[in-house]
């Protein structure tokens, strides 16, 4: 498994509208193939900066998934609200203890 983290910033006075469109999105990324869940986290110092952190089977499942009319629902539901493109990065499973 493969944790995507999306770092998203977008207009402070836009959170509502933006917490409203991404809770109507969630349906749609978890509807892809390969994907395991989603959430969303607001940072605690700075409300226009968002945590998004999507499970997937592995990062050729999140990048085909880029590729499909889902993806395209997901864009057009949530992007509109980025001011600038989410800082995007994979991270593999825990280490052990």
């Amino acid at each position: 498994m493969i944790n995507e983290h999306a770092i998203v910033r977008i207009d402070p006075r836009d959170h509502d509208a933006f917490e409203a469109a991404v809770r109507g999105a969630f349906a749609i990324i978890e509807a892809a193939p390969g994907c395991h869940g989603a959430e969303l986290r607001p940072q605690h110092e700075d409300h226009a900066i968002y945590l998004l952190t999507v499970r997937w089977t592995s990062v050729d499942a999140h990048l085909r998934f880029r590729q499909t009319p889902l993806f395209e629902q997901w864009r057009t539901a949530t992007h509109p609200f980025y001011v600038v493109a989410p800082e995007v990065t994979h991270f593999l499973e825990p280490i052990d203890r």
